[in-house]
């Protein structure tokens, strides 16, 4: 979740309450469980990162920025990728102005996946695969990420045609064995699209672990898994369904092995990569190419 403000004030303080007393976890940092991102547009309509909240305790108040130069600014605030928020107040100099921005207008896209999808392991909000193609694409951004779920049942495609999206990103493999893409994937596109026609639609492989060339078992599962989405999706294209795109897994962490934390979950560098090759895809779909 982000929020949007313009302000002339030099210094921004940020208070909250946290949900839950973890702030961390063993393979992610509290600055991007528990932690705030604060980033400003400059001039030339670019965002930038300039403060994060390094939260201590499950109340948090902290100066985001301060010494700024004067000016009226624009920014955007990210809340934390795991931990709720109770309650939230921003501070700033007494006589400074403040006006809050109204969510962006237009149809969302709307990314529906796994762990990887809500942000683990990013070290600060501002750097999840959602946040980072908000900006970039200028775009709103629905965040469906569900830690330890990204099943693809049947009631989450009835709930997520609800949502009147731009495009619809299914990236839930990592969560999910062969045998559930074969059953569940197929169903699951033709209820997003029996409901919003039209309406582009992107398959994404699951990440390939850095480790499974040396582990044929794992290697092996992501072989099937990827081999059934496509099917799917080759079916599908053959029956004529339009708007309809495929994300192979070859780019979205890189060739180095060098993009996770953990074997799955990307560090920054391995959002940016997944950003990156998610930009190519959603910039061709919102195009309708």
């Amino acid at each position: 979740m982000s929020i949007q403000f313009r302000t002339d004030a030099q210094e921004i303080q940020v208070r909250y309450s946290l949900l839950r007393p973890a702030l961390a976890k063993p393979h992610m940092a509290a600055t991007g469980v528990s932690g705030a991102d604060l980033y400003m547009q400059t001039g030339a309509g670019e965002w930038r990162w300039v403060g994060t909240v390094m939260p201590e305790d499950r109340i948090v108040r902290a100066a985001l920025i301060k010494q700024m130069a004067p000016g009226v600014r624009t920014f955007r605030m990210y809340l934390p990728l795991y931990n709720g928020v109770d309650s939230l107040a921003i501070g700033i100099p007494h006589g400074s102005r403040f006006e809050p921005i109204a969510a962006r207008a237009g149809r969302p896209i709307v990314m529906y996946g796994t762990s990887i999808m809500q942000g683990a392991c990013a070290s600060r909000p501002g750097m999840a695969i959602t946040a980072i193609l908000g900006r970039r694409l200028d775009h709103p951004t629905i965040n469906l990420g569900f830690s330890g779920n990204g099943w693809m049942e049947p009631a989450l495609a009835e709930l997520l045609v609800e949502i009147d999206a731009a495009v619809y990103v299914l990236d839930c493999l990592p969560n999910m064995k062969p045998a559930q893409v074969r059953e569940r994937v197929e169903p699951f596109v033709r209820t997003l699209r029996a409901a919003r026609p039209g309406v582009a639609i992107v398959l994404v492989e699951g990440r390939i672990f850095p480790n499974a060339f040396v582990i044929p078992e794992r290697r092996q599962a992501h072989d099937e898994s990827h081999a059934a989405l496509r099917a799917v999706y080759d079916t599908l294209i053959r029956e004529g369904m339009g708007a309809l795109y495929y994300l192979k897994s070859d780019d979205l962490l890189g060739a180095d092995g060098e993009g996770t934390v953990d074997g799955s979950h990307p560090t920054d560098l391995g959002m940016m990569r997944y950003a990156d090759a998610y930009e190519v895809v959603l910039r061709r779909a919102l195009r309708g190419e």
